[in-house]
């Protein structure tokens, strides 16, 4: 069997029941990626993805430290405009940050299968970042009024509990196929969010899953990634 052959019957075998149709490619990059390396390699997928050319994928990785600003950015939202370099992409939301110690998980998925429903698909994306994060004993949750995946800190009923951030969610969709998606907070350097207004809410905090005292690894976050991604999606995945 060649490998052509091979990488075909695997993908064959992880296709789920009832699912979506044949498994996404599971790309994992073991060093940081440059962002505009990355918006071109996505963009590209895209247009193969669309025309049947290449399977979905989801890809792993993670930024040098900069800024990216989405669609909704506001200018003033950029406290310190020469720490990082700041990036326009056309995702939605607003300011963000990424850097080493931060997952970001690219989402390129044909939303054509999937009744064309761009809010189901956000909906999938935040219950998947909730999943893998119970993997670690964490109450991840989602707010109707703030984008993003949110951790409670203190008690409800305490006037000091807060709700922190640890990961933020940004989608494109380019002739219904998805790409950009979401970034985890696994062990980033906090202090780097404080150039910014973190999604452009004011007085919210940040944290990770080393900040709550979870001292995992990547490869442990991306196996728990992997595993919930095949449940909340209904599809299986093959690495490449």
């Amino acid at each position: 069997m060649n490998a052509a052959t091979d990488k075909a019957a695997k993908r064959a075998r992880a296709a789920a029941p009832g699912g979506s149709g044949a498994a996404v490619d599971w790309r994992i990059s073991d060093r940081p990626v440059a962002y505009p390396d990355a918006v071109r390699f996505m963009e590209g997928r895209v247009d193969e993805i669309f025309r049947g050319a290449a399977p979905e994928m989801v890809w792993l990785l993670e930024h040098p430290p900069l800024y990216t600003a989405g669609t909704s950015a506001d200018d003033a939202e950029l406290l310190d405009p020469g720490r990082f370099p700041v990036f326009r992409t056309g995702r939605g939301g607003r300011y963000t940050y990424h850097g080493p110690g931060q997952r970001v998980a690219y989402v390129m998925l044909d939303l054509r299968k999937r009744n064309n429903d761009v809010r189901g698909f956000v909906r999938d994306l935040e219950q998947w970042v909730i999943r893998a994060l119970a993997r670690f004993n964490v109450i991840g949750e989602r707010h109707d009024d703030r984008v993003g995946i949110w951790v409670r800190r203190g008690a409800p009923h305490n006037p000091a509990s807060r709700d922190d951030k640890i990961a933020a969610i940004g989608v494109r969709v380019r002739r219904w196929v998805t790409y950009h998606g979401v970034a985890i907070n696994l062990e980033p350097d906090l202090d780097h969010f404080t150039g910014i207004v973190p999604c452009g809410i004011e007085g919210a905090g940040v944290t990770s899953l080393w900040d709550l005292g979870i001292t995992a690894t990547m490869p442990e976050l991306d196996s728990a990634l992997m595993a919930t991604f095949a449940d909340v999606f209904g599809v299986g995945v093959v690495r490449v």
